[in-house]
């Protein structure tokens, strides 16, 4: 365009920094932002509002607020994209302070600093603002800001401020309510561990589309309800026709539920029958159902026979299968090309460093440990949180920063005498537990392997909920990873012990703990 000598106006800039930002291609907005200053358009608002965004985009937030500064006039939409910014890359207190002085505030600015809060776990803070907005301002929530508050709520586990968009969404449309709204109420439901709920909700929903079934085809997977997404998906067509996210969900279900035929039979029928070509997912679900069903050589013929190379996620899932059913030899091949594809990536070291531990060799887990100390790859510390009373409790390994610790650790100790009359056993690795008979140094190293595991931060969390909640009621906690064996074992005890139901939701699925057992049924 510039070659041919013709102008490039305030129009054309837009579109390149809609590109860029679209691709997060920073390099090339700066060539563009340049571009501009030459061409005289820093004076439009829209151009300089395009700027902002693909530097926001970029995670560059100061390079946008640089350009917000030196414009003299500014829109709404101009405060609105600096606020973007401030709430994502520099916190809530940040954006609170833009989203205070805008002149002018408009929905997406109030949907921006709410979302915010919910994702920060400030749930009081989202519902004043919430009330603020609705009540004081006269400002309603239409179906775009209802479903971007149902996706905070779903990622975040605020159940309770998805309770409360809820009963607005019925009050204020009825049975008319808006199918995108319908079905952030399933997917919040789901992934907030309320999958009766989200059931109820989907039965009354008054239209259904593909996406709809999805959500709750697939928050059944994640709850290990593999039979009834069996039995469910026939009735999907009087409705919908499934697309490839469905037989994600139906693979997953499968997986999960150790539905190894049913399972095998929705792939072959894929593309003959519904004319859906596999994708990767596909694949990484098939070899997940045959690694969990202890399949692992058939896994490892199917991937490779696959007709595209295997990712992350197809490896992973051998490893994590290998560790399961105690495949040392394959699993050692498997983290080999995982770390080709990503060096830092530290899961799998764990993992594999755990097989080694498990399988009595000490000295291989010690290097491989030592090894990404040497690179500076730390491993992603395990997170596990808890709402009680509308606020976010948050949980590592040890921690000892909650202002209850003396309580919640003195409940840990009182949980633990109990769980061990119960017949609670830590699961230490066996190298370690067999060495009954060897000196104090021995014992001394598996009471230090014994507290470690005492102090998970899933049991943490436990603890402040056993002490925060009125007993009988149900608890809900959230981990940002796998949640280990030994919290399983024990929160399947505690569940018995304290007659509570205790939904972990990890990085893969929920666990609904009930009467001593787990709605996994051991099979994950």
């Amino acid at each position: 365009m510039r070659k041919e000598g013709k102008r490039v106006d305030g129009v054309a800039a837009i579109c390149v920094f809609s590109a860029c930002a679209r691709l997060a291609d920073v390099g090339f907005g700066l060539q563009g932002h340049a571009g501009v200053v030459k061409s005289g358009l820093c004076g439009c608002i829209k151009v300089c509002n395009a700027v902002m965004d693909m530097y926001v985009k970029c995670g560059l937030v100061g390079e946008a607020r640089r350009v917000f500064e030196e414009m003299k006039e500014r829109s709404v939409v101009s405060w609105t994209v600096i606020l973007e910014g401030a709430v994502k890359f520099e916190g809530v207190e940040s954006g609170r302070d833009v989203f205070d002085r805008m002149p002018e505030k408009n929905e997406v600015a109030w949907t921006i600093m709410i979302v915010g809060y919910v994702e920060n776990g400030f749930t009081w803070n989202a519902v004043s603002l919430l009330n603020e907005m609705v009540f004081d301002c006269g400002l309603g929530l239409n179906y775009v800001t209802l479903s971007s508050l149902l996706s905070a709520c779903s990622q975040s586990g605020d159940v309770a401020l998805g309770r409360w968009i809820h009963a607005y969404a019925v009050k204020s449309t009825g049975r008319d309510m808006d199918i995108m709204v319908g079905t952030g109420l399933v997917d919040m439901y789901a992934k907030c561990g309320r999958i009766n709920t989200a059931l109820m909700v989907f039965n009354y929903m008054p239209q259904r589309n593909v996406v709809a079934w999805n959500a709750m085809l697939g928050g059944l997977a994640m709850h290990g309800q593999g039979k009834l997404v069996v039995d469910m998906f026939p009735h999907m067509f009087e409705e919908a026709k499934p697309d490839a996210m469905t037989f994600m969900s139906l693979l997953s279900a499968c997986s999960h539920s150790g539905l190894v035929k049913q399972g095998w039979q929705y792939f072959h029928s894929l593309e003959p029958v519904y004319g859906i070509r596999p994708e990767i997912g596909h694949y990484a679900c098939m070899v997940d159902l045959l690694g969990r069903a202890g399949h692992l050589e058939e896994a490892f013929c199917f991937m490779k026979t696959m007709p595209i190379p295997p990712n992350e996620v197809v490896l992973g899932s051998i490893l994590g299968s290998c560790r399961v059913h105690d495949k040392l030899k394959l699993g050692e091949q498997m983290m080999q090309e995982l770390v080709q594809m990503d060096p830092h990536n530290t899961e799998y070291h764990v993992l594999l460093s755990n097989m080694y531990a498990l399988s009595g060799k000490e000295d291989k887990a010690d290097s491989l440990r030592q090894d990404l100390k040497k690179r500076c790859i730390r491993k992603i510390p395990g997170m596990s949180s808890i709402y009680v009373h509308g606020q976010l409790h948050q949980f590592s390994a040890g921690d000892k920063s909650h202002l209850r610790t003396t309580e919640i650790y003195m409940m840990l100790d009182d949980m633990i005498r109990r769980l061990r009359l119960a017949g609670y056993v830590p699961n230490t690795p066996s190298s370690q537990v067999l060495s009954g008979c060897a000196g104090g140094d021995d014992y001394t190293e598996l009471e230090e392997v014994e507290q470690a595991l005492f102090t998970h931060s899933e049991k943490l969390a436990l603890c402040f909920g056993l002490i925060s909640t009125p007993p009988g009621s149900p608890l809900y906690i959230f981990k940002n990873l796998r949640i280990c064996l030994d919290c399983h074992s024990a929160i399947k005890i505690a569940s018995n012990i304290y007659e509570r139901e205790i939904v972990v939701r990890d990085r893969f699925r929920f666990h609904s703990f009930k009467q001593g057992s787990c709605s996994c049924l051991d099979y994950w």
